[in-house]
């Protein structure tokens, strides 16, 4: 199928393009600035730059079906008058322009899927809630409402119309754990207020395979519920999480607090929403993360997450000769495609940037397109902290379909060399092994700074990049983490 998506380069969108991708569907993005969304989005998706609404309808012409995920961050920023102005208009507006070009296109969609959020039902104490209890008469209740409205006027020129409500995403590199792993991995996390509120979560997994699910299943209209099956408290939450991360969970947020930080944001923080996907298992989805120790020992306790050790024996490399590591970093992953495709991929160096989180993403400096091979250089700007740091990277080696090294021969790393394995599995997947030897800069000063940012930076960004890997190419069965 063809497909637009909006909201392509946020932490959803992209890890929605990579599993429509799996399935082989053609995916078009409509972006604000397709220079920046060419290094989000890498080399499989095809760019629309976001105009008027003739260009909207430019866009929509020939998909099939829409995904629209676009909108402000609830969560970023104090509600003032302008603020919720912004996010009324990013969701509802954009809604109903959306559903005017989608009128005017020829041949126009025929299924729309828009996004919608557990905010519609406000702050319900105890109450178990699902896809048919009331909605809250709060701003964000007031704005969900309207903003699934708008979506199901598309109904009246014969579009299905399905408008998932999320709750809050779990996954690497972005959603609810990208503000709280930094605090939790630092022994500083806790939970919110009482910690008596119930907090509706679904993993990142799940909540795409939904997504595509109610594309091509014409069941699904309407509101469904984007939640686990099996809710928890935000202190049972925060208790779980800091267990995963071998830490305590002993500072909690008073409600006072977050009332002066976030002003009347707060109470969407602190909400309790008791809800339970009735509608979506009615349907049959099949949930693979159905409760918070399997969604959390995904994302923290599989075999592809990297492990650190002292660079003892570096392999024979003329580069790292001239440069000797400290450390190595190590990574498998195994996913169920054939090592031909997985290659390929990995052949395009512009899909470096889908792979890697949007706050760390580099941005390719040299012209496209981009053919990798030995001796081959490449430059990018790399994000670290607040600040934006050139590198180049130059392939030592290269090998189809077997392996590739790469290394830093300008950047922030006195090292870094990285050597991507692959080998076909006899049941028809890859397994990838990721080596990295590198060594921070500045002698004593810098291994202080590798334990204190670099191995948390870098196990984030592969943490995400397997995330990633498995989203494109499906997680094989024998990547359990068993």
């Amino acid at each position: 199928m063809h497909i637009l998506v909006t909201g392509a380069t946020g932490f959803v969108g992209r890890a929605l393009v990579l599993r429509l991708l799996r399935d082989g569907h053609h995916v078009r993005a409509w972006v604000r600035s397709p220079r920046r969304a060419a290094d989000l989005l890498g080399a499989e998706v095809e760019l629309v730059a976001a105009g008027d609404e003739a260009a909207l309808v430019r866009a929509l012409t020939g998909c099939e079906a829409v995904i629209h995920l676009a909108g402000e961050s609830v969560g970023v920023g104090r509600w003032t008058a302008a603020r919720k102005r912004e996010l009324w208009d990013s969701r509802v507006t954009l809604t109903e322009t959306l559903v005017r070009a989608i009128a005017r296109a020829e041949p126009r969609p025929k299924v729309l899927i828009s996004a919608s959020a557990v905010g519609y039902y406000g702050d319900r104490g105890d109450e178990e809630l699902d896809e048919t209890s009331r909605p809250a008469d709060d701003f964000l209740g007031a704005m969900c409402q309207a903003w699934e409205a708008a979506a199901r006027e598309a109904e009246a020129h014969g579009v299905r119309v399905c408008t998932p409500r999320l709750g809050l995403v779990l996954g690497h590199g972005g959603g609810v754990l990208g503000e709280l792993l930094p605090i939790f991995r630092a022994g500083l996390g806790g939970p919110l207020g009482s910690g008596e509120q119930w907090f509706p979560w679904i993993h990142l997994h799940d909540l795409v395979e939904l997504l595509t699910t109610a594309v091509t299943d014409a069941r699904y209209s309407g509101p469904v519920l984007a939640v686990a099956p099996q809710p928890v408290t935000n202190l049972c939450f925060s208790q779980a999480l800091a267990e995963s991360l071998g830490r305590k969970a002993r500072l909690p947020v008073p409600r006072l607090a977050l009332r002066i930080v976030k002003g009347e944001a707060a109470g969407a923080l602190v909400a309790s929403q008791r809800a339970v996907p009735a509608r979506t298992l009615a349907l049959g989805f099949a949930f693979q993360f159905a409760t918070l120790p399997a969604a959390l020992d995904d994302l923290f306790g599989g075999r592809d997450r990297p492990h650190f050790a002292p660079a003892e024996m570096a392999p024979p490399s003329p580069y790292l000769a001239r440069r000797s590591p400290t450390t190595v970093l190590r990574q498998s992953t195994v996913v169920a495609a054939p090592n031909a495709e997985v290659f390929a991929f990995f052949s395009h160096a512009e899909n470096l940037g889908i792979m890697t989180p949007r706050a760390a993403v580099m941005q390719i400096l040299t012209p496209r397109p981009l053919i990798v091979e030995a001796g081959r250089q490449i430059d990018y700007k790399l994000q670290v902290g607040p600040v934006r740091v050139g590198w180049t990277t130059e392939f030592e080696l290269w090998e189809p379909d077997r392996r590739f090294i790469d290394v830093q021969t300008r950047g922030p790393f006195a090292a870094w060399w990285h050597e991507h394995r692959f080998a076909p599995r006899e049941d028809g997947g890859t397994e990838m092994d990721d080596t990295v030897y590198f060594r921070a800069p500045l002698g004593p000063i810098g291994r202080i700074a590798e334990a204190l940012f670099v191995r948390p930076r870098l196990r984030e960004i592969f943490e995400y990049r397997a995330q990633a890997i498995r989203l494109r190419f499906g997680a094989h069965p024998a990547d359990d983490g068993s």
